[in-house]
């Protein structure tokens, strides 16, 4: 068992809880603070018990949430449980703005000194107890940027929440396959992933981004997995919207981590079956296209360490399923499976999990994810050499796939997906449905 990396899981966890304890605790006081100085008692504590209402409904939301059962009190897609993680972002973020706002005002306070000047003699009429405040426009911009910092994450929550959380994105990629026949030229395929059926992805939501995929007139569809968030989510409601879906040569599918975590890998496979589709679970399925073949291989979540914290290899005993006489094409929802999969001589892989980070920034041409602390592979297509062994990376080590990229490349592209976790928003990261028209080369 790996003490260290328990150790530091822990220290991670311990230190989100404490953040989140101090924003709630920051805009508690805060609004205290603001509403002492009202007047009129009624509003004073109109406002202060609504408040308390709300941050009491959003605990009990919380404890709701976490009952193993099915007994819920609370429905997991009602108006409170969207509310509690609204809140719990706009909060965050918001503490977190405001608290790098007073920490640049103490770096200046810190490192600019002035010289110190020889104040002016007062005219003989000024009262000598009247008090000069020291440089009052610096006092204002700060407490201005404070008041900015803290409303800008509220309103971008909210906007990413309304708008570009379901501002459903088709992008068409084409991409170089090596040893694909030039029969098979043209192939196309139409991705989704990470649907997260939940109280803020509704199956009228899902049925949208289904009858996107289906106007595309792909051959083949694929799904990457993480069709819910948890186990008080519905397969069985994204299994019938996802069962839309319609390809000549088949519709397949993977299980993603959210499937582990609500223990239902075997029941999605079999709903899969009922619908007429099918979930490869270390299994292969051969594709045929214009008398040519493809060879389909799909797995469950790879994970990359024990649950000791030991470091295994991801895509272990998947050997005997890559096929020499004809290219092949991995479904697997961790994009990290990449470099394994390229030196075992996948051609080509298809994945999803990371939500493109669902917040992106981009500051003097560099682009700021989440996703950065888990993989190299965010979003888009990424390529690497096929049979290379698979030493370990760094951060960024990997390229972004160039057109007309020559033989001997094994390709990746990885899916923003539809849904969200955690966060309710998508802000730069649009939810994405994916055409991809395969090349040779």
């Amino acid at each position: 068992m790996n003490w260290g990396w328990i150790i530091l899981r822990v220290l991670v966890g311990l230190s989100i809880v404490t953040v989140l304890f101090l924003s709630q605790r920051f805009w508690y006081r805060a609004i205290w603070r603001v509403t002492g100085h009202w007047g009129r008692t009624a509003l004073r504590v109109g406002v202060r018990l609504t408040y308390l209402g709300s941050l009491l409904a959003i605990i009990l939301t919380i404890a709701d949430s976490l009952r193993q059962d099915h007994g819920r009190v609370i429905p997991n897609h009602s108006p409170l449980a969207s509310f509690t993680g609204l809140w719990f972002a706009c909060a965050l973020f918001g503490y977190v703005a405001i608290k790098g706002v007073h920490a640049l005002e103490w770096l200046w306070h810190h490192f600019h000194k002035p010289a110190p000047a020889e104040a002016p003699k007062p005219p003989a009429h000024r009262l000598e107890f009247e008090d000069i405040v020291p440089d009052p426009s610096r006092r204002t911009f700060f407490r201005t940027a404070s008041v900015v910092a803290g409303a800008a994450p509220f309103l971008g929550v909210m906007y990413g929440f309304a708008a570009e959380r379901l501002r459903y994105e088709l992008r068409r990629v084409e991409i170089p396959v090596a040893n694909l026949p030039s029969a098979m030229d043209g192939l196309s395929i139409v991705q989704i992933s990470d649907i997260h059926l939940s109280a803020y992805m509704t199956r009228e939501s899902v049925r949208r981004a289904v009858d996107m995929a289906n106007d595309v007139g792909a051959d083949l569809a694929v799904v990457t997995g993480d069709l819910i968030t948890g186990m008080h989510d519905s397969l069985y409601d994204a299994v019938e919207e996802v069962g839309r879906l319609y390809a000549p040569l088949g519709v397949y599918g993977c299980n993603g981590n959210h499937e582990i975590y609500a223990r239902a890998e075997d029941l999605a496979e079999r709903l899969y079956q009922q619908a007429g589709m099918k979930l490869l679970r270390r299994e292969n399925a051969t594709i045929h296209y214009k008398g040519r073949q493809l060879n389909l291989i799909g797995v469950d979540y790879q994970r990359e360490r024990t649950p000791g914290g030991r470091k295994q290899q991801m895509l272990a005993g998947l050997e005997p399923l890559v096929r020499r006489d004809m290219p092949n094409i991995l479904l697997s929802h961790n994009p990290n499976t990449f470099n394994r999969a390229a030196e075992m001589g996948v051609e080509l892989s298809l994945a999803g999990h990371t939500h493109g980070g669902q917040v992106q920034v981009e500051i003097l041409d560099v682009s700021l994810s989440p996703a950065r602390f888990i993989t190299s592979y965010i979003a888009g297509l990424y390529q690497r050499p096929l049979r290379m062994p698979d030493q370990p990376r760094r951060m960024g080590e990997t390229i972004k796939l160039m057109p007309n990229a020559p033989k001997g490349l094994s390709a990746l592209y990885v899916n923003r997906g539809l849904g969200t976790v955690g966060a309710p928003v998508r802000l730069g990261a649009p939810p994405e449905i994916t055409h991809i028209v395969l090349r040779s080369v």
